[in-house]
């Protein structure tokens, strides 16, 4: 790349909106998938937690979806949803994220003692309302888990659709590249790790609001 420097300010300066719009097309086509695999999770992993034989085989169906390279299924999917579009990207970013998530989900409930529920039972409670009430704010910290994992995953992989016209900041690193030119990457390089860091903070946040409970056991314990 010669005597370019790594960062060149004024470039920076002069692209804000640009950068402003890559960023949010970035940040729409990681969190609508998550937040849609998050939907899609919650009844298959309970329906998992119910029924044990149907865990093993969707989680292997996860699996194997997980393990497909990005932008083969992006590449597959263009005929179906189009060239450079968001519902190309954000399609198989939904199934990555069921894959984390329904693990997170049956994971979570399984981790509800039986005696709570055996007590939400004897005070009456009905399943729906046990499970809103009891077994799902038990679940919380485990399913966030799984949650931030595939947040952040979703927020890189969206760059991968840059290489077939739609990407977010991922069109930033294609650019910078065949250009010869440094910043556009080290600039895309930083906005996709702000927000993976914002976003996985924020759900930070949202367990501790969530899951009161847990933060005075711990003031407890110390």
């Amino acid at each position: 790349m010669g005597e370019e420097p790594l960062v060149r300010w004024d470039w920076i300066g002069r692209n804000l909106p640009v950068l402003r719009e890559l960023l949010v097309d970035n940040a729409v086509m990681a969190l609508v998938p998550v937040l849609a695999g998050l939907l899609l999770a919650l009844p298959l992993g309970l329906a998992g937690t119910r029924w044990r034989r149907l865990y093993q085989p969707t989680v292997g169906v996860m699996n194997v979806v997980y393990s497909l390279p990005s932008l083969a299924v992006f590449i597959v999917l263009i005929p179906i949803t189009g060239l450079a579009t968001r519902l190309t990207v954000m399609v198989p970013l939904t199934f990555y994220a069921m894959a984390v998530l329904v693990p997170a989900v049956v994971d979570g409930l399984a981790a509800v003692p039986d005696h709570v529920r055996q007590s939400a039972v004897a005070m009456g409670f009905t399943p729906l309302r046990r499970l809103l009430t009891v077994e799902l704010p038990i679940a919380v910290p485990v399913v966030l888990a799984g949650l931030r994992v595939a947040t952040v995953s979703s927020v890189s992989l969206v760059s991968v659709g840059a290489l077939v016209g739609r990407g977010g900041l991922g069109y930033l690193f294609i650019d910078g590249w065949q250009r010869q030119f440094p910043t556009p990457i080290i600039v895309g390089i930083v906005l996709v790790v702000l927000l993976a860091g914002t976003a996985d903070l924020l759900l930070v946040g949202a367990q501790r609001l969530l899951t009161p409970w847990a933060g005075s056991r711990t003031r407890g314990r110390a």
